[in-house]
């Protein structure tokens, strides 16, 4: 089907260059066929509805070669290697859809902000930047693309209101900014056979006094690491370890800290999708205003309060006294194998987009999973620092959404969102759900063919069909400039593991580093309203104590960080899942 569907592509673009009409609807029902093969949410009636629209929305474009840049995970394999090809073999438009690192991304992204020259005509871009883009506003409103000039373009199928991750693309001004096309959470993951072994079981709660299970709060956390790294030491002739992260100088570590665990910590105040008025960055900006004020506790922030330094303190602890000798040393990518190894017991921070590779067979080294290859592993929502309150952020979900740039010609910027919409459409969604199992439509989510694979999932459905899933959110509006606040935190969190600096003098550098930059944004912005009026706008500063307190953020220091441990049955938080789907 692939070698097919490539060579339709090749040869559409000498068909085209003869002067032949395209028609596309044979090609359409082969890839319906032989790709999609029913699992869809639409009747084979509708996908043929929705191919067709495609076919003639995409007439004046046909011949057009167009290039669109996105990470390398593999959902965005797919669609480079198998939609972008069977969508150029419907359409007659040529995708060039390259796969980057995410941070060479980024990079682009905000090279394309900063110089207004088109490098790619879209991208999937991290909704981590709607706080920018809806203040820079170099990319397209997308609320005002699909109901004026790209009206003519935009799928009367689409359904946005599918999207489970349209309130992360959604700006302070209501409108939407990106369209997501593939999502994934930032979770707990363990080793449910051995967290089940009887022997284990029982001499955990003579130490610790309260079962084994999942962990609700970090000293649960502490304590199961301490656990399996001293006392369990060796399972089945292996040496194993209580948890696993990592902590390399890099701009992965940086990512690693906004990935909301400041907020998992407590850091933030309470709401969803981020806390207001202080976020999971802790950068401070007033419910009912879109100005950033601060992110140092001086200006009643959140980036260097007591909650931020406990949240760092544990990182670099946890990491050196119960993860697998150089784990410290490792980056994000190098980190990756050490789970399927099959010598770590639980990670708290663990991202669902790699779900595939963990559900990969023995035979590929993968020793997870048992001989029938069904996981041994369980995933679960994250435990929570002592400084978080009900009603916060639970953790992190990253959303990759489609972005559109005013300096893209419109013509190509067209085409593009017509590639956009294709590889998010219904017609194409659960197949390429089932390859990356990275969810982005509610009806996906709820399609009979994931009740039937859940089994072998570890509880990634189980979680994307709970209540509790709202809890997990991207970067919100409060970041004004993602790109280039983000990079603040790999540098000064990185000199915490190099021992250079202590936690709390790295994030009193950060904070003020970031009332720096917001400084000079405020001034940019006041001259030149870059940011549209909602830039940042710096508060004075006063002293601390005037801001920590009991009742809002930053919170005052806690007398007691490690409160008992707390777990739940994982079989038990399955129940309370089901019950409320």
């Amino acid at each position: 089907m692939r070698r097919h569907l490539l060579a339709s592509s090749t040869a559409l673009v000498v068909l085209l260059a003869a002067g032949s009409a395209w028609a596309g609807m044979d090609e359409a029902k082969q890839f319906l066929d032989t790709e999609i093969n029913g699992l869809s949410t639409l009747s084979r009636a509708d996908q043929e509805k929705e191919m067709q629209w495609f076919i003639d929305a995409a007439k004046p474009f046909q011949g057009m070669e167009i290039d669109v840049l996105s990470e390398d995970i593999p959902t965005h394999e797919y669609e480079s290697k198998v939609l972008a090809p069977a969508f150029a073999a419907i359409t007659g438009i040529k995708v060039n859809h390259q796969l980057l690192g995410e941070g060479e991304v980024v990079q682009a992204v905000q090279t394309q902000m900063q110089t207004n020259r088109n490098l790619y005509d879209a991208y999937i871009n991290d909704t981590d930047f709607i706080g920018t883009h809806s203040r820079l506003q170099s990319a397209v409103s997308l609320t005002d693309w699909m109901a004026g000039e790209g009206k003519d373009a935009t799928n009367p199928m689409l359904d946005v209101d599918d999207f489970i991750g349209k309130s992360f693309a959604t700006g302070p001004d209501g409108k939407l900014w990106d369209l997501p096309d593939q999502q994934f959470a930032n979770l707990y993951w363990f080793r449910k056979d051995w967290f089940d072994r009887p022997d284990i079981k029982e001499k955990f709660k003579a130490k610790y006094g309260y079962e084994l299970g999942v962990p609700v709060n970090w000293s649960a956390y502490e304590d199961i690491a301490d656990f399996f790294t001293n006392d369990v030491k060796e399972i089945d002739g292996v040496r194993v370890y209580g948890h696993m992260d990592y902590g390399k100088r890099a701009p992965d570590l940086g990512w690693r800290m906004t990935d909301a665990w400041l907020s998992m910590a407590g850091e933030a105040d309470p709401g969803l999708p981020n806390g207001r008025p202080v976020d999971e960055w802790g950068i401070r900006m007033e419910k009912d205003g879109c100005n950033p004020v601060g992110a140092s506790v001086s200006r009643g922030g959140g980036a260097n309060s007591p909650a931020a330094i406990y949240a760092i303190t544990k990182w670099d602890e946890w990491l050196r006294k119960y993860a697998p000798p150089g784990a410290a040393d490792l980056d994000f990518y190098q980190s990756l194998p050490s789970l399927s190894q099959g010598n770590v017991a639980q990670q708290i921070f663990w991202y669902s987009a790699f779900t595939a590779t963990m559900v990969a067979p023995k035979d590929q080294g993968n020793n997870t999973v048992d001989d029938n290859g069904k996981p041994l592993w369980r995933m679960a929502p994250s435990p929570h620092g002592p400084y978080w309150k009900e009603g916060s952020q639970r953790g992190y979900q990253d959303a990759g959404a489609w972005t559109l740039f005013n300096s893209t010609p419109v013509d190509r910027r067209k085409a593009a969102w017509l590639y956009a919409q294709f590889v998010i459409s219904k017609t194409v969604d659960v197949k390429k759900s089932h390859v990356g199992l990275t969810f982005i439509r509610e009806s996906t989510i709820r399609h009979e063919s994931f009740t039937e694979r859940a089994p072998k999932l570890g509880g990634l459905i189980e979680f994307y069909r709970s209540p509790d899933r709202v809890a997990w959110t991207p970067t919100g509006i409060n970041v004004p400039d993602y790109p280039k606040l983000a990079q603040l935190f790999w540098e000064n969190i990185g000199d915490v593991n190099s021992g250079a600096f202590t936690p709390q003098q790295a994030m009193d550098r950060l904070a003020s580093q970031m009332d720096d930059l917001m400084a000079r944004m405020e001034a940019v912005d006041k001259s030149n309203n870059v940011y549209h009026g909602c830039g940042p706008r710096l508060s004075a500063e006063k002293d601390p104590s005037e801001w920590l307190s009991r009742d809002h953020a930053p919170w005052a220091k806690l007398d007691n960080e490690k409160p008992k441990g707390e777990t739940i049955a994982y079989d038990e938080l399955i129940k309370r899942w089901t019950e409320h789907q």
